[in-house]
């Protein structure tokens, strides 16, 4: 993937677009996807349109009672328990998985927290870059073998418009020298997308192909964090918690760009690049406000992308991919 790339092309599909419009007409049975956070918000959107479509759906969960619970009405859907934040929980979920299944189609990596109050986790890491990211990253890791054997296999990872904040800061990921919630997250967001480049970049000869994207705005859980008055504030909802911002979208809405990423034939020998409203999105200028959309050159740079790989194998251990 190159910077020509990342130019968005004629989908059929816009930021209008649904769970539903994006798999009209698809029949995926025989498929099995992996979606993680898949009981609430965007990923029980995303597990509930995988599943009509005729795909087993795996939904690993911290905690597995209220996942059974949201999805006690999706047929052909299982829950596993994990927690993003362990690794060991991680690895358990492989082994677990690596035992039970002979290939993986899918990997929706959908699960994140937003502007968290500082939190370490593991061997003293900051939690949204832990959870959003190096969780994500060793379980991919885990489960390549699997991915690999399907022949054809998509990751889709969840970044955000949040990545506009910042770039990976090399000098101190984990926030020794002072926290702040919203470079905590734009920086796991940035991780996101690159973790998506150097995937794809070291899986297409296995036909496991990745991609980030940006789902859109969108009130769910993960604002659970934030107090109501600071939503308030950034003019999203009013006093009552309702919507009132400009270009939210629903839930269904913010699956779409997601599951077209991991069905689209429009896809097909492609990878490594963001996504937006169901589009490859532009390259954005330096500094142009987040929400006029795009992706930033620093999130989809294939250098910064193999340095943060070696950074993420050296911090979690994980198996890594073939080179």
């Amino acid at each position: 993937m190159t910077i020509s790339d990342q130019q968005p092309f004629d989908s059929p599909f816009s930021a209008a677009g649904t769970a539903e419009d994006v798999l009209a007409g698809f029949d995926l049975s025989g498929r099995t996807a992996l979606v993680t956070g898949g009981y609430s918000g965007l990923g029980l959107e995303t597990a509930r349109g995988l599943a009509a479509a005729g795909t087993r759906v795996i939904v690993p969960a911290r905690r597995p009672g209220v996942a059974r619970a949201a999805l006690a009405d999706v047929d052909g859907c299982d829950v596993i328990p994990m927690d993003l934040a362990d690794l060991d929980s991680v690895r358990a979920a492989a082994v677990q998985l690596n035992n039970s299944l002979d290939r993986l189609d899918l990997l929706m990596a959908v699960a994140g927290v937003m502007a968290t109050p500082e939190r370490r986790v593991g061997p003293g890491w900051e939690s949204q870059l832990a959870v959003n990211h190096f969780g994500h990253f060793a379980l991919a890791c885990e489960l390549y073998p699997l991915l690999a054997a399907a022949g054809g296999a998509r990751v889709v990872v969840s970044s955000s418009a949040g990545h506009a904040l910042t770039d990976i800061r090399w000098h101190d990921p984990h926030f020794r020298t002072g926290y702040d919630k919203w470079l905590a997250y734009g920086q796991a967001k940035t991780a996101n997308a690159l973790f998506a480049v150097q995937l794809d970049a070291l899986g297409r000869t296995d036909g496991v192909r990745a991609f980030a994207l940006h789902p859109g705005k969108i009130i769910t859980g993960l604002q659970r964090e934030m107090t109501l008055q600071e939503q308030i504030e950034r003019g999203w909802v009013d006093e009552h918690g309702d919507v009132i911002g400009a270009g939210f979208k629903t839930p269904s809405q913010g699956a779409a760009t997601g599951l077209w990423a991991a069905t689209s034939p429009l896809l097909d020998g492609r990878g490594g690049l963001y996504l937006e409203d169901c589009d490859v999105a532009r390259v954005s200028a330096p500094g142009a406000p987040m929400d006029d959309g795009g992706v930033r050159a620093y999130a989809i740079d294939s250098g910064a992308a193999e340095r943060l790989w070696d950074l993420s194998v050296a911090a979690t251990g994980a198996v890594p991919v073939p080179r």
